[in-house]
């Protein structure tokens, strides 16, 4: 059996899925503001297909999109972690990425749950990378990436799951090393 990784922060619970997880994760996905990067909103059906491959690929692994608790309210506000890929110019790696309702936002919940997500990567899985894109244009995004002390690959690609002729197509690629994501925390300098 794969033993399943629960991650904790001062004030964040990242977990595993649960059936009560799909409305709010459904209503999050149709917010035209979260989903403004994104090629569309997704309908209910679509939302919770995407909960199901996220929770088969935790099952799998141990580990995937954790979804997000806040730890005062128990309030399930999307989710944050690490996926495998190969959509990048640089074939399969392991991304950090981040979904999380408007709510949430300018509360710093994304940048914590991402620096849990890194120290579980580095530490826990030993890689010696990861790498998060985004459209050109998703400034928050971006800049959650920068608080986390990624660096600009000035590799952009386009996106191949993005239709040819729309403006998101065009990404912007991240990285952090693990040496990197030492040096940041012995300096005690990671952005909130």
């Amino acid at each position: 059996m794969v033993e399943r990784f629960q991650l904790q922060t001062e004030r964040l619970l990242l977990r595993h899925w649960t059936d009560q997880d799909l409305l709010p994760f459904a209503r999050l996905n149709t917010d035209s503001a979260v989903m403004e990067f994104f090629p569309e909103a997704l309908e209910r059906e679509q939302s919770d297909a995407l909960a199901a491959e996220i929770r088969r690929r935790m099952d799998a692994n141990g580990w995937g999109m954790w979804a997000v608790e806040v730890k005062a309210s128990q309030q399930f506000v999307g989710f944050v972690g690490l996926n495998t890929n190969q959509v990048t110019p640089r074939g399969e790696n392991v991304e950090i990425g981040w979904r999380l309702g408007r709510d949430a936002w300018g509360k710093g919940y994304a940048t914590e749950a991402a620096r849990a997500a890194l120290h579980f990567a580095f530490t826990e899985l030993a890689l010696d990378s990861v790498v998060a894109f985004t459209t050109l244009n998703n400034l928050r995004s971006r800049g959650v990436m920068e608080r986390l002390g990624m660096k600009n690959t000035h590799e952009n690609f386009d996106h191949p799951k993005v239709a040819e002729d729309s403006p998101l197509r065009e990404h912007v690629l991240y990285e952090i090393t693990a040496r990197d994501f030492a040096e940041i925390l012995e300096k005690g300098s990671v952005g909130a």
